[in-house]
């Protein structure tokens, strides 16, 4: 479900990306600063079947068809969350690292253990 405050106006396939984008900017070795303060992604996960791995979550497979998307990642350079040159490279910008999506609880599943 969207947020109630979208002011960049993602649709939804566009916001589940960025969430799992900037959770894929936490996880150690996946990312690297840059001096202007982007994050470029520099290790994208592998899926396990119908899920991948996120750091201490675990990502439906669905959930993630953006992230190998071409127009979305145009959207979101155009909207300016990322900076990218398809296929090849993408890095946050922070206002995409700062953009509350309000799906992370939602699409990043936890276990309790």
């Amino acid at each position: 479900m969207p947020p109630r405050n979208n002011p960049a106006k993602l649709n939804p396939l566009q916001l589940r990306t960025l969430t799992l984008l900037q959770a894929i900017a936490r996880v150690p070795g996946a990312a690297s600063p840059q001096p202007n303060g982007d994050v470029a992604i520099t290790q994208f996960p592998h899926a396990h079947g119908d899920h991948f791995h996120l750091g201490d979550a675990t990502v439906s497979g669905r959930d993630a068809t953006g992230l190998e998307n071409q127009a979305v990642w145009n959207a979101l350079t155009r909207k300016g969350m990322i900076k990218s040159e398809w296929p090849h490279q993408i890095a946050l910008t922070p206002d995409g690292l700062n953009y509350d999506t309000g799906l992370a609880d939602e699409i990043l599943h936890r276990s309790s253990h």
